[in-house]
């Protein structure tokens, strides 16, 4: 059991890591990023929805009867949270739409969350197994990380805090989560670990459908409907390398 606590620590500690230079990499390009940050709307809106609807909804429902409730519930967390962000924090700066990077934020946050969980899950069935989900869940850390600070930076956010809240949501909770859930790992059975999947893809849903693509269709640049594809290609290509 300490030889897979650590092989799983390790990775979840990896995925964070490509998480945070994702976040690096566009910070230090940072006018660029903010130029172009409308086509990593459109991008984040691509993977977000088709991830969820492709793949993390349907395994959710295959675990949980009830699943459907679960998805709901995130739908309408992330709405009420949103529209409490417009009512409590938005109208205290008129200038600054902070919902824009806040409510992405969580939603990928609680989404990588239970990535950590799903880590503790897989090597303990075996390390085998672990790395193929590894390997797979890697691959969307890069532009999560990229994704979320660009969203906070969109909603109003200065440079520094954008950096410091991306890296806390998107890379940290990967590894808190693998942490709080391994010591419970025979305890989280398939029906839980399949609420909880169905609550993530509610919520990521929310995030891509109802508070990102309305963004893009707003400014309409020439080339969002090709960032849009570019998003759901990666997702694909994200789903196909974990199945």
């Amino acid at each position: 059991m300490p030889g897979t606590f650590w092989t799983a620590f390790g990775a979840s500690v990896l995925a964070a890591s490509v998480t945070t230079i994702g976040i690096y990499v566009i910070r230090r390009f940072d006018r660029w990023g903010r130029e172009n940050s409308i086509y990593f709307v459109c991008f984040a809106a691509g993977v977000l929805i088709s991830v969820s609807f492709l793949h993390i909804i349907p395994k959710a429902f295959a675990m949980n009867d009830n699943a459907p409730v679960y998805l709901f519930l995130g739908y309408l967390s992330l709405h009420l949270f949103n529209r409490f962000i417009n009512a409590f924090v938005c109208d205290k700066s008129s200038d600054e739409q902070y919902s824009i990077g806040l409510i992405p934020m969580f939603g990928i946050g609680f989404h990588s969350f239970i990535d950590g969980f799903i880590y503790s899950i897989t090597f303990t069935v075996s390390v085998f197994t672990g790395l193929l989900a590894a390997t797979g869940m890697v691959l969307h850390e890069f532009p999560e990380g990229i994704i979320t600070y660009l969203l906070l930076i969109r909603g109003g956010f200065s440079g520094r805090t954008a950096f410091v809240l991306a890296f806390l949501a998107a890379a940290v909770t990967t590894p808190v989560g693998m942490l709080v859930s391994y010591p419970y790992i025979s305890d989280i059975n398939r029906p839980f670990l399949g609420a909880l999947l169905a609550f993530s893809a509610g919520a990521l849903v929310y995030v891509g459908a109802t508070h990102l693509l309305p963004q893009a269709e707003t400014e309409q640049k020439k080339y969002s409907l090709f960032a849009l594809g570019a998003g759901v290609l990666v997702a694909l290509v994200i789903i196909l390398s974990k199945s």
